[in-house]
């Protein structure tokens, strides 16, 4: 069975690393990798973490890249490829326009498409922007759906996709058991300055093109506000790439003391002050499943989440993006140890660890493949 895995993002490759070690223990599972490059430095990290080497690498990363200029790249680099290669199936993960892209590319050489982590919705087809719209019109294209939640499958069901359907649980919780190091030395040597002991340290995240401008510049305000009246909380935001995100951060929050500005993460940094904080704030997707496995609350700073399993078992509370919700929220898991405690000890929805390992088996049920044992 030849298997050929398409992505191009941080996110992505975090999720789709773990199911790509579990294809390649399959000894009648040939798996190519493709990267189309809509992130680079961000997502070689990753790359070099779980020890894969890609197979192609579309390098459509340009300066000022739209969504458009990523579009037609991968589309016109990746169907000759695709012609050459005549792999049984493409995978592709989540909402990202590489996905979509890579997704529309193997339709129009009528190769089958798998999807991980299926069925997200929000139903606002701008928020986020253009996820939303990506991952529906993935589905429709897909053969195969990997659904992380039974939430996932009611929503391919209410859009009549019911064949090949399967919930697997999220393949981000497998890659712990890869990121997640006892006694662990950060890259960032910020962030081995830090007393995890005396400080309750908040991760902020922050980046969503919906929450530029006066979303972004609330969030800023409410961090200041929160060290301002907390003297044990320390702030930590790594900030985006994204000269706008930057801009207005560096604007409200430079030279505050209890907050701390850093460059991107690595995502062994970032897993393991996932695993030491006291709380998240984000406008993440990828943050509201970590977290909680990792029994950390998390502050959603949008007006809506496609993650809606995690609000309902108490892991995740969407606060919004003005302010005064951002501050009040922050403050009273920050003071009240019962609420904190609420949703720190609520269980983690996304699954068990072992995604890769049940898609492996589907893959090599719906495809007839012998083991090779």
């Amino acid at each position: 069975m030849k298997i050929f895995a398409i992505f191009g993002t941080r996110p992505e490759a975090i999720k789709m690393c773990p199911l790509l070690l579990e294809l390649k223990k399959q000894k009648n599972i040939e798996c190519k990798v493709c990267l189309t490059g809509q992130h680079r430095e961000m997502l070689r990290q990753v790359m070099d973490v779980f020890q894969i080497v890609e197979d192609y690498n579309l390098d459509i990363m340009r300066e000022k890249q739209t969504l458009t200029t990523i579009t037609t790249g991968i589309l016109g680099k990746l169907e000759p490829i695709l012609k050459l290669e005549k792999p049984d199936i493409v995978l592709v993960h989540g909402d990202t326009t590489t996905s979509f892209t890579a997704a529309l590319a193997a339709f129009y050489q009528q190769i089958p498409v798998g999807h991980v982590e299926a069925g997200l919705r929000t139903g606002n087809k701008y928020s986020p922007f253009p996820e939303e719209i990506n991952r529906g019109l993935t589905g429709r294209i897909a053969s195969y759906h990997f659904a992380p939640t039974q939430l996932n499958q009611n929503n391919l069901s209410r859009e009549n996709i019911t064949n090949h359907v399967y919930i697997t649980g999220n393949t981000v919780i497998d890659a712990f058991k890869t990121t997640i190091i006892e006694n662990y030395i950060f890259h960032n040597e910020q962030l081995n300055q830090i007393n995890f002991k005396n400080k309750k340290v908040v991760l902020l995240t922050a980046h969503r093109r919906e929450n530029l401008g006066r979303p972004l510049e609330n969030i800023c305000n409410a961090a200041k506000r929160i060290v301002q009246q907390n003297e044990n909380v320390l702030i930590v935001y790594p900030l985006h790439l994204n000269p706008l995100v930057r801009e207005t951060a560096q604007k409200i929050l430079s030279g505050m003391v209890s907050i701390m500005l850093t460059d991107p993460l690595d995502v062994l940094d970032m897993h393991n002050l996932i695993s030491r904080c006291y709380m998240v704030m984000t406008d993440s997707g990828g943050l509201q499943e970590e977290a909680p496995a990792l029994g950390k609350p998390v502050l959603v700073m949008r007006t809506e989440t496609e993650r809606p399993e995690a609000v309902e078992a108490g892991t995740v509370k969407v606060v919004g993006v003005e302010e005064e919700d951002i501050f009040f929220n922050a403050k009273r898991l920050l003071v009240d140890e019962k609420e904190y405690v609420k949703m720190a000890k609520a269980v983690n929805p996304y699954g068990d660890g072992y995604a890769s390992e049940r898609i492996t088996e589907i893959l090599l049920q719906e495809f007839a493949v012998d083991k090779g044992e």
